[in-house]
């Protein structure tokens, strides 16, 4: 299986987010270190004025110091306090990484070359994580690495997780930053690339697949699904094999094209700002 890699988005939040950490960190400590700094330099001055009053025999003066020492000493600046490493965002940004490299390594060892995967294709709609093109069709594939297991009513996605002991410990909602689901996030984008693909010329249908990649993700109850969902990439190979989609080696490679330029139209507007309607 070739691939192609457009973009690599969730790696580049994940730099971006462990650089914010690092700079929170030498900010805090770097105000420690002023604090500190001045802390010293303020009961210093006044150890130096209560022993000078002491030395003049000023007793009112010595004790009046002496008591505002004691206070001086009960405002030392606490250390920060040191982090055990990644924040939350991080390893959720790590665990989603790990689940599409996961994917796209099980899909490398069971295609051949007459597949292409493309990584990281993202529209003005929203980012599709892989999208596999090959003899028998389209494929638009979203990735959840959830520890959990999922219920999908329609495009309402919640992931309940159990203890060792089988007890519910968190439900949730899965939702994006904008409170998309998982379907929601691929199906928009999915159609915006249809669209485009139809308008010149490859009215190519997309089969939209979520894969629960973790290995202990869990399918619970789903109905009124708007999208295929699966918990392993067998779940994927086996839609291929069923698919009744055919598509020439000129077509593969006129998608293909058509979803380079279309990435990097939406990716070169993103940088530069809003450019005429193609």
């Amino acid at each position: 299986m070739r691939v192609i890699e457009l973009s690599n988005h969730p790696g580049d939040m994940l730099n971006v987010a462990s650089r914010q950490r690092l700079a929170a960190e030498k900010r805090a400590l770097d105000g420690y270190e002023d604090a500190l700094i001045q802390y010293s330099a303020r009961v210093q001055t006044l150890r130096v004025k209560r022993d000078r009053a002491r030395a003049r025999r000023r007793w009112w003066t010595w004790l009046r110091l002496v008591l505002a020492v004691s206070r001086a000493k009960r405002t030392m600046p606490r250390q920060p306090l040191q982090t055990t490493g990644s924040t939350d965002l991080e390893e959720k940004l790590r665990a989603g990484i790990a689940g599409e490299q996961l994917v796209a390594v099980e899909l490398g060892r069971a295609l051949d070359d007459d597949w292409t995967l493309v990584r990281g294709y993202r529209n003005r709609r929203g980012e599709i994580d892989h999208l596999l093109v090959g003899p028998k069709g389209l494929f638009a594939i979203e990735v959840k690495n959830l520890n959990a297991t999922v219920h999908v009513d329609g495009d309402r996605w919640r992931a309940d997780k159990y203890d060792n002991y089988g007890n519910l410990v968190e439900q949730r909602p899965i939702a994006d930053r904008k409170g998309r689901s998982p379907s929601e996030q691929l199906n928009e984008a999915a159609d915006d690339l249809e669209r485009f693909l139809r308008e010149r010329g490859q009215p190519v249908t997309a089969q939209r697949v979520v894969i629960l990649a973790h290995r202990r993700s869990r399918l619970g109850a789903r109905q009124n699904l708007t999208v295929l969902v699966g918990t392993s990439t067998d779940y994927v190979l086996t839609l291929l094999g069923d698919s009744a989609d055919r598509l020439s080696d000129k077509q593969q490679a006129e998608i293909q094209r058509l979803i380079q330029q279309d990435h990097d139209f939406h990716h070169k507007r993103r940088r530069t700002g809003p450019s005429p309607p193609r």
